[in-house]
């Protein structure tokens, strides 16, 4: 596994770690469809969350959660509506909400540092 697949699926353990943390099941990883994918989709009491997971090497930069260009943010949301669409839905509870979210995970020698931003986008341009 090249050093960029490993690191990024350590970040996406981390990411997962905190979604966990924060009262969340995980669904998905690494959900595809065709060319597209969405890192994480989980499910909480706010609803349905597709979650893109950025994960850098100090130093960084630019922060990884501004690395969510508007070619990734409608990607994802094209994947999103796939994954809507098909019967994975079942698993919702009448007016679920859906969010798209960001976790950004850097690490620093021996510190990880995983913050999560909740609703980062909507997605208006649908």
């Amino acid at each position: 596994m090249q050093a960029t697949n490993k690191l990024g699926k350590r970040g996406e353990d981390e990411a997962c770690e905190l979604l966990i943390k924060k009262g969340h099941a995980i669904l998905e990883r690494n959900y595809r469809c065709g060319h597209l994918e969405i890192d994480i989709i989980s499910i909480d009491s706010d609803g349905l969350h597709f979650v893109e997971v950025k994960t850098r090497m100090a130093p960084v930069c630019a922060e990884p959660e501004e690395n969510v260009t508007l070619l990734k943010q409608k990607r994802i949301v094209k994947a999103a509506q796939t994954y809507l669409n098909g019967m994975k839905n079942a698993k919702l509870q009448g007016d679920s909400e859906v969010n798209f979210d960001v976790v950004a995970v850097t690490f620093d020698g021996g510190e990880v540092t995983a913050e999560y931003f909740p609703n980062a986008w909507l997605p208006i341009f649908v």
